[in-house]
């Protein structure tokens, strides 16, 4: 009996070890559980607080950005009145720009000031806000655009070419300059000739016979029978038009007058005019110093990357003004190579020359690109670039190029002007061959036997730099930091 009574007792006891081993389980679950939930928490507010910084970030990033394009169109409305008249200072009060549940409210405000040195530029300083949507207080985001505009005019031809013609393609588009081609005008593309607000005074010579690769001593010709103007459906040209032997105004009705233009004039002879003249043999004889062309006192080879060329220099085999390299033109240089301005150098005109316009003869090809600079002095005088390359048999010594080799050489490109170049009042001239300009901005004149445009944007001609000139255009522009 005491053995029953003991095996009972074994028994509630194992019962009761089982269900405290069951409760201890059930507590160690519980509080795993409390711990996981409390790392998903932990978790989901960190997820949660990333969120809302790149949303908070985002939402700035986009204010910003919304009021650098305020900025920016506050420049452009502003040169746009500048356009129609140059005392035009600027919008003292806040201009609204847009105003909506999305963007906010966004306003600019531009004043315009003369550059300091001269009064052939001016400065534009816009600042553009972005404010809570219908708010007048709530500021989010404010950027600040500071732009140098340059006044342009032209006297005379600053778009001139030989028999070779003029080609303008992709959407380039020509302003602020009356137009001579010897030969004949190609548009393609999307390319213009002046605007609607702004016409140009066109003439086409239309001597570029006979045709074919070996057209002989006659050459260049008056052409019979076909038209000197051809013309793609989507190309303009605005304004007042002399071409000899045109009878279409294009498939789209591409030759328009504008405002206070003729459109073309039935049965116009364009006037025989010849290119500017120069006197290369004059130039080469002036000169008294003569140097390698890759000589470290004329170059930049090291630092300091500052540099002079003084009156009457000769430079002989090819000249590279690369990098961040500063020359200050001080008169007429001969160079027996090749020209090549890039990278973010700069040839700026002695303030000293005044108003005389010195000259860089290059016997090979000048090539202008990067972000170069070649800018005129306080006088508005910039520097003429001549190539007188060719392919003709007498190279770059040529004094007569006529007939077949004329014909062969018109297209030979001898000047290329491209990428973020700033060359506003400079002149160029292919003596016997091709200009080619690309890009946009602002030249003072293209001359060559061929003219070719080939950018994407709007070239701004003009050989005269002064304040109250007929177009205004921006040639730099910077970002100004810190942001009032």
């Amino acid at each position: 009996m005491q053995r029953g009574w003991y095996l009972e007792m074994i028994k509630i006891k194992h019962k009761i070890d089982h269900k405290s081993l069951t409760h201890e389980q059930n507590g160690l679950v519980i509080v795993l559980v409390i711990g996981l939930i409390s790392i998903l928490m932990v978790i989901g507010i960190s997820l949660l607080s990333q969120s809302t910084s790149q949303y908070v970030l985002t939402n700035a990033s986009a204010t910003t950005t919304n009021a650098t394009y305020t900025a920016e169109a506050g420049v452009e409305q502003s040169v746009l009145e500048l356009n129609g008249d140059s005392n035009f200072s600027g919008y003292p009060t806040e201009q609204e720009f847009f105003n909506s549940e999305n963007q906010g409210r966004g306003t600019y405000q531009t004043t315009i000031t003369n550059a300091s040195g001269g009064s052939n530029a001016k400065v534009i300083t816009s600042t553009g806000r972005v404010y809570q949507h219908n708010s007048s207080q709530k500021l989010l985001s404010s950027r600040t655009v500071q732009v140098t505009v340059v006044a342009t005019s032209s006297e005379g031809y600053s778009v001139m070419s030989g028999p070779g013609g003029l080609i303008l393609s992709g959407s380039a588009n020509i302003v602020n300059s009356s137009v001579y081609v010897g030969g004949r005008i190609e548009l393609s593309g999307a390319a213009r000739i002046g605007t609607g607000i702004y016409p140009l005074d066109v003439n086409v010579a239309n001597k570029a016979c006979p045709s074919g690769n070996n057209p002989g001593s006659s050459y260049p010709s008056v052409c019979s029978g076909t038209e000197p103007i051809d013309l793609a459906w989507s190309t303009f040209i605005f304004g007042s038009v002399c071409a000899t032997g045109q009878t279409s105004t294009g498939p789209n009705n591409n030759i328009q007058p504008g405002i206070g233009g003729q459109g073309l004039i039935a049965g116009c002879t364009a006037p025989d005019v010849t290119q500017p003249t120069y006197d290369r043999q004059a130039h080469i004889d002036a000169v008294t110093t003569s140097a390698s062309g890759n000589d470290n006192v004329y170059t930049c080879k090291n630092w300091p990357f500052t540099r002079e060329w003084p009156d009457n220099l000769q430079l002989t085999g090819d000249v590279d003004v690369k990098s961040v390299c500063v020359i200050t033109l001080r008169g007429d240089v001969h160079i027996t190579g090749d020209l090549d301005i890039g990278g973010a150098s700069t040839i700026i005109v002695d303030n000293a020359l005044g108003n005389t316009q010195p000259t860089i003869l290059v016997d090979g090809k000048i090539t202008v690109n990067g972000s170069a600079q070649i800018l005129p002095n306080l006088s508005g005088t910039g520097p003429r670039l001549i190539s007188w390359d060719s392919n003709a048999p007498c190279g770059s010594s040529c004094t007569t190029i006529t007939g077949t080799d004329l014909k062969r050489t018109a297209t030979y490109e001898t000047i290329k002007v491209g990428g973020a170049a700033i060359v506003p009042g400079v002149s160029f001239q292919s003596y016997w061959g091709q200009a080619t300009i690309g890009g946009s901005g602002v030249i003072g004149s293209a001359v060559g036997q061929t003219v070719k445009l080939n950018g994407a944007g709007t070239v701004t001609f003009g050989t005269q730099l002064s304040s109250g000139a007929d177009t205004w255009t921006i040639s730099s522009y910077q970002i100004k930091y810190p942001s009032p």
